[in-house]
């Protein structure tokens, strides 16, 4: 799904501000009819905001169950003759959508784009009513999952299988945009880079019959190739490459004409190609160690929404402590992160919702004993559960393909892969998203009571990424011991797999200003301990090329007596304030290079 842009024959309206909002406890909304009117005890919210911590309200904090926005759209006049589409970035986790009287589209899923073509609806000059029904409940069907439970009292309480904060609404921009009526609907791009010469296989999708022309310019406006035909291979004998910390984009730009008119679309394009040989990661044939963290969209206010001013102040942050990478964790971030990406030159693995697939973890997290006994099945995961999935891997890679900066696809997030039925449920998914994109190598992240005997699907991934917290749920605060464990598992690791060996998450809880002589849990000390024994343990294994500590910043949980104040395990405060480990990965990581020195073998 391609981008609103503006240009010489499309143009985008962004729809963000102040809206109507309601909360609809009862479950009236849809029964009333509420789109057909004013809402009911409307009042103003942000968009795109997450709607929780907007208000002074428990209650709108806590909700479980719809949402409802409105908002009064003015189709500009110039618009007669063009195709008109409405786009939602992002609403969380479904949506259904009406445009004044009429129903127009509903989206599973909260973290990816959807649209609607609206021509015959709207009239270019007039106003129109617009309304969203927005849903926040997780079930064992949904991406991720979870569980609506009622209480006693007749209050419904969302049980989330996830340590982060179950924020909900519209997160991310809308837009009223045009393109001509005959179009271009989609563009794929794939590149391969051997040292020099390159070669760009495209492949355009148009809405009729006419002619394609494709032209390709250097970052100095210059024409390197150009070829006609919906698609084609491009030839540069002497290409510049999309590195690590050296991007350099050119510039796609595609016109389709037919009898209908004419249609252009641009798009940034990195050359770049991306390999697993053994256990080295190579980008461009080089190889690359991974120095970063895992992440969220996470903020004070504004939950997960996204935000421009917070966006570069975060990538300034990870330039400042040396990192040149990040997971989505975990879900698809919003798509100006990943145009930042590409312009800096900073890599990306980029994660699907699913996080969650895991009852054990959800037990832990939520206090449940009546969960399903089998967790894959009829009552738990099941098929419906694994076409959500498939969905949600389809739009990820539909909407991310062409983004020189993701270099991974990760399907989920700690899910347990030793029940029965757990390699039935992931392999196809892996193979999904493997014929989708065989240019990108294909990922899950291990959690750490999966060992690699228990792990059914690492002999189907490319990579193998493990989340690790010896020393802190086990062993705790005995880094001793827990450098031990860690060292014989990468061990049999890299004796089982002949894989790169990421280690996607490790850390530790730390309160800012908490300090201890004897470095105890929770304060400056111990986490900085903690880091540098982890480090002492990857420097020791060839086969572990990526690094990334677990988290960038702090941020929102659920409640509930492991988590004060949200998750702490952050390098930087929720703010963005810099703990003491900071300043050790900064020394650390700014030291290194993309090929990290020298390893010894174990």
């Amino acid at each position: 799904m391609l981008r609103p842009i503006d240009n010489a024959v499309r143009e985008r309206k962004s729809l963000n501000g102040l809206w109507r909002f309601a909360v609809d406890p009862a479950g009236l909304g849809r029964q009333s009819e509420w789109w057909r009117t004013s809402l009911p005890s409307a009042r103003e919210i942000a968009v795109p905001a997450s709607y929780n911590d907007l208000f002074a309200d428990a209650a709108i904090r806590d909700h479980v169950g719809d949402v409802w926005y409105q908002t009064d759209v003015q189709v500009p006049r110039g618009w007669a003759g063009q195709r008109i589409v409405l786009r939602f970035d992002a609403a969380t986790h479904r949506a259904t959508v009406w445009l004044d009287d009429i129903e127009v589209m509903s989206h599973e899923g909260g973290y990816t784009p959807f649209e609607a073509d609206v021509t015959a609806l709207v009239r270019p000059g007039q106003g129109h009513r617009l309304t969203i029904c927005v849903n926040n409940e997780l079930s064992f069907q949904s991406i991720p999952p979870g569980r609506v439970v009622t209480l006693v009292d007749g209050r419904r309480r969302q049980q989330v299988f996830h340590d982060f904060f179950n924020f909900a609404g519209l997160h991310r921009p809308v837009w009223l945009y045009t393109t001509p009526s005959a179009y271009i609907a989609d563009v794929t791009v794939v590149t391969d880079y051997v040292g020099g010469p390159a070669t760009l296989d495209y492949r355009v999708v148009a809405s009729g019959a006419g002619r394609t022309h494709v032209v390709l310019r250097d970052a100095s406006g210059v024409v390197v190739a150009q070829s006609d035909g919906a698609s084609a291979r491009l030839n540069l004998a002497n290409a510049t490459p999309w590195n690590p910390g050296n991007a350099y984009l050119y510039d796609l730009e595609v016109v389709h004409a037919s009898e209908h008119g004419t249609d252009c679309y641009s798009l940034s394009v990195g050359i770049r190609t991306i390999k697993v040989d053994g256990a080295r990661f190579l980008i461009n044939g080089e190889p690359f160690h991974f120095r970063g963290f895992g992440k969220h969209e996470d903020s004070a206010i504004r939950g997960k929404a996204h935000d421009d001013a917070l966006m570069v102040h975060d990538y300034a942050l990870m330039e400042w402590i040396g990192a040149n990478s990040y997971r989505t964790s975990h879900y698809p971030y919003a798509e100006e992160m990943l145009d930042y990406a590409d312009r800096h030159g900073i890599v990306v693995i980029n994660e699907t919702a699913a996080v969650g697939i895991n009852l054990m973890l959800g037990a832990r997290l939520t206090g449940a004993m009546d969960l399903p006994a089998e967790q894959f099945g009829p009552g738990a995961f099941d098929g419906n559960t694994q076409a959500t999935h498939m969905q949600a891997i389809r739009e990820l890679i539909a909407r991310d393909k062409n983004h020189p900066s993701v270099v991974m696809w990760s399907i989920a997030n700690e899910p347990d892969l030793k029940p029965k039925g757990s390699r039935e449920y992931f392999a196809p998914l892996l193979a999904e998203a493997k014929r989708l994109d065989p240019s990108r190598p294909v990922t899950s992240v291990n959690i750490m009571f999966n060992s690699v005997d228990d792990d059914s699907i690492a002999d189907l991934e490319d990579v193998i990424c493990l989340n690790r917290y010896w020393g802190w749920y086990t062993d705790n605060g005995d880094l001793t011991a827990a450098e031990q464990v860690l060292d014989a598992e990468l061990t049999a690791w890299a004796k089982r797999h002949n894989k790169p060996i990421i280690m996607t998450e490790y850390g530790a809880d730390t309160m800012p200003g908490l300090h201890s002589v004897t470095g105890e849990m929770w304060t400056e000390e111990f986490q900085s301990a903690y880091l540098e024994m982890y480090h002492r343990v990857f420097d020791r294994h060839p086969a572990v090329i990526g690094e990334h500590v677990w988290n960038f910043a702090d941020f929102a949980t659920s409640q509930g007596i492991m988590r004060v104040g949200g998750n702490r395990k952050g390098i930087f405060t929720r703010d963005r304030q810099p703990k003491s480990a900071a300043h050790l990965l900064r020394r650390r990581w700014r030291t290194q290079q993309s090929v990290p020195p020298e390893r010894g073998t174990h």
